[in-house]
C-alpha cells in the first residue's frame, strides 16, 4: 500500500511562494538541489506539498490549470493547537502577501478557524478544534 503521499500544486514564482509559506511557519526545503521546486513538509506524518511552476506543472498533468480568480478545485486545511495560533495565522498570512477570505471565528461551538488565500489564489483553511466540546452523538 501507499506509503508517502504528496501533493502537487502550480505556483507562478517558487521562490516567493517559499518565502511565503516560511512566513507561514512551514518547513521548506528544495529537493535534489533543484532550485525551480519547493517542497513544504506538513506535519508530524510528514505529507509533502511540492511547488512546481506553473509549465512544468502542465507538463506533467497535460491538463489546464484552473483559474485561482474563478473556480476553486481544492481547499487545503490543517491544524492549530489554540485559537491564539489560528489568529496568529492569518496576520502572518496577510503580512506574507496573502489574503483573508473567511475571518477568524468560532463554528459550532467547538472549531475555531480562518480561511486565507495564498499568493496564487490557493485556498487554505486553519482550524482549532476543542475536541472537548465536540457534540457527542
Amino acid at each position: 500500500m501507499t506509503k508517502k503521499f504528496w501533493i502537487n500544486l502550480p505556483v507562478k514564482d517558487t521562490n516567493k511562494s517559499k518565502e511565503f509559506y516560511s512566513e507561514l511557519g512551514f518547513s521548506t526545503n528544495t529537493p535534489l538541489g533543484n532550485s525551480d521546486q519547493v517542497q513544504l513538509v506538513i506535519g508530524d506524518n510528514n505529507a509533502r506539498l511540492m511547488l512546481f511552476p506553473i509549465s512544468t506543472f502542465e507538463n506533467f498533468t497535460k491538463h489546464e490549470i484552473v483559474d485561482t480568480k474563478q473556480a476553486t478545485e481544492v481547499l487545503f486545511s490543517f491544524d492549530a493547537e489554540s485559537k491564539e495560533e489560528v489568529d496568529e495565522i492569518a496576520k502572518k498570512a496577510v503580512k506574507a502577501g496573502g489574503t483573508i477570505f473567511g475571518e477568524p471565528s468560532e463554528n459550532q461551538g467547538w472549531m475555531y478557524g480562518c480561511g486565507f488565500v495564498d499568493l496564487d489564489g490557493h485556498r487554505w483553511n486553519v482550524l482549532y478544534m476543542d475536541m472537548s466540546k465536540m457534540p457527542k452523538e
